[in-house]
């Protein structure tokens, strides 16, 4: 356990609780990273705010994933197929971060994500409805080189939106409204938290004490999103996703040219 103070702790905690409500309902990785960073004692290295955030977000997204299928339509076995490839893009993202400045690659995410806000807003039935007809192969095929390759590299080389990404693409491919595509995307980002965890564990940067604490509070707020998302539909899932997406190009451009 890192030597912070309690009041620091509890607002870790407090973030890891709103965190999970945000991840569960639409994704985005805003919150809890960054307040990692900034609660751990100044010089610790980065590498144990990422290896103790997917120690914390694991559990959120689990307990996220498990209430998703219970009460929503979700294909588990096209998820997990999709997870896996996520993966493995993941870890070559991973790779690929190591020798790759990702400031060039911000401004065009964040381009990206102003068109999907764009999109969103003036395609007010998208994600609506779930589509009446069976998906081809062809779009499952690329469901799961889209959205599990291509995001998982994404998430592998910069992280940011990645649950967005994962949602709007599921939406979209799959035909699957937004309540469903979010709970696919719970699934696909287990398989993407285990893999970074286990890579982060084995090299030991992971503070295992205050991740479990943590982890206790972005479980609640997991479970109670996936609730709230199941509950409110997918006009609510809607909203949370338009306001996320403009969040995280706010964030984008700050981390760009302000900080």
């Amino acid at each position: 356990m890192p030597d912070i103070s309690l009041t620091t702790v509890l607002v870790l905690c407090a973030a890891a609780l709103a965190a999970g409500w945000i991840d569960a309902v639409v994704g985005g990785g805003l919150l809890l990273l960054p307040a990692m960073l900034l609660g751990l004692p100044a010089g610790t290295s980065a590498a144990y705010a990422l290896g103790t955030n997917k120690a914390v977000a694991i559990v959120g997204t689990t307990g996220a994933a498990v209430t998703y299928a219970r009460k929503a339509p979700v294909d588990v076995r096209l998820a997990v197929r999709i997870g896996l490839a996520a993966l493995a893009g993941s870890t070559a993202g991973a790779f690929v971060a190591a020798g790759l400045s990702t400031e060039v690659l911000k401004p065009v995410v964040m381009v990206v994500l102003l068109a999907v806000g764009v999109f969103v807003i003036v395609r007010p039935a998208f994600g609506t409805a779930p589509a009446t007809t069976p998906v081809s192969g062809r779009r499952v095929l690329a469901a799961i080189g889209l959205a599990g390759l291509g995001i998982g590299f994404y998430d592998g080389l910069i992280g940011p939106g990645t649950g967005t990404f994962l949602v709007l693409a599921l939406t979209a491919l799959l035909h699957l409204d937004l309540v469903t595509a979010s709970a696919t995307a719970k699934i696909v980002n287990c398989c993407t938290n285990a893999g970074a965890l286990a890579t982060f564990a084995w090299k030991g940067t992971v503070f295992w004490e205050l991740a479990a604490l943590m982890a206790v509070f972005n479980l609640a707020g997991g479970m109670v999103g996936a609730r709230t998302a199941l509950k409110k539909g997918s006009g609510f899932v809607r909203v949370v996703l338009l306001t996320v997406v403009f969040a995280l190009v706010a964030n984008l451009a700050y981390e760009q040219w302000l900080a």
